[in-house]
């Protein structure tokens, strides 16, 4: 639509900036193989239930054929589930480094990203 997302918010900055001014938080995304997606929500449940997550199926397209199956390759796509949850940076690198303990050689991907700004509407 082209509209800035700072227009319609309150013109005091306090009245929005507990909910929106979100600077020192970031996401966090992941991508793990579909069987994994029972253990990784019971043990983000454990972990990160003051902020919660979502999780949705993806579809992850490479030109690599390494590691697909036949018909991943005739098909073009590999399944995989896909969390996302919004952390301090210091609460980001400690899932991350729980991931790598607990989950160790299981292929997830990850990446961590800055919120400019984030709010409900």
């Amino acid at each position: 639509m082209g509209v800035s997302s700072r227009k319609n918010l309150p013109s005091n900055p306090s009245a929005w900036e507990s909910d929106v001014a979100m600077s020192d938080r970031y996401l966090l995304t992941f991508v793990a193989p579909p069987a994994l997606e029972e253990p990784l929500v019971d043990w983000l449940l454990e972990r990160e239930s003051q902020y919660g997550f979502s999780s949705f199926p993806v579809n992850g397209h490479s030109s690599r054929h390494d590691g697909l199956t036949l018909a991943e390759q005739v098909s073009g796509r590999k399944k995989h589930i896909r969390f996302e949850m919004h952390l301090s940076e210091s609460d980001s690198w400690e899932l991350v480094h729980g991931l790598q303990r607990d989950f160790a050689g299981t292929g997830i991907h990850y990446w961590i990203t800055p919120i400019i700004e984030c709010g409900r509407v």
